[in-house]
């Protein structure tokens, strides 16, 4: 049986949810990473991406995140993040737009740090948008 902890998702706008889960699926900044009870203490920034819950009944639940951090120790996860919404709530025309802006901003962009920074985060809202958009 797994053990469950504490786990809260919060953007600027509200806190999305204050629960206990047994499992959450967070894209850090190398990758998705998998945070359960017990986890080692880790700080890292998150991507554009998918939040997956999973509750001690075994009910699984989506979040669309747009950056921010994310805090894990062994007895809880916190996500303090820039902006985010329940998956059933995403308003597909402000992905679009956000990725319209980072497309906009990329082909403004005449420093190589800064465009590969603008390419990556384009690649990962696109990624979002296919993860989550029927083909």
């Amino acid at each position: 049986m797994s053990v469950a902890f504490q786990f809260e998702l919060v953007s600027p706008e509200r806190l999305l949810l204050s629960t206990q889960v047994t499992e959450v699926v967070i894209p850090g900044s190398e990758g998705y990473l998998t945070a359960l009870a017990g986890h080692s203490p880790l700080m890292t920034t998150i991507m554009p991406g998918i939040v997956s819950v999973k509750t001690p009944d075994g009910k699984a639940d989506s979040y669309v995140v747009y950056g921010g951090f994310a805090d894990i120790s062994a007895n809880g996860c916190s996500i303090l993040a820039e902006s985010a919404t329940h998956i059933d709530e995403l308003d597909r025309s402000d992905l679009q737009r956000r990725i319209d802006e980072a497309r906009h901003s990329l082909d403004n962009s005449d420093n190589h740090e800064h465009r590969t920074k603008l390419e990556a985060f384009l690649h990962q809202l696109m990624t979002l948008q296919g993860a989550i958009l029927p083909a």
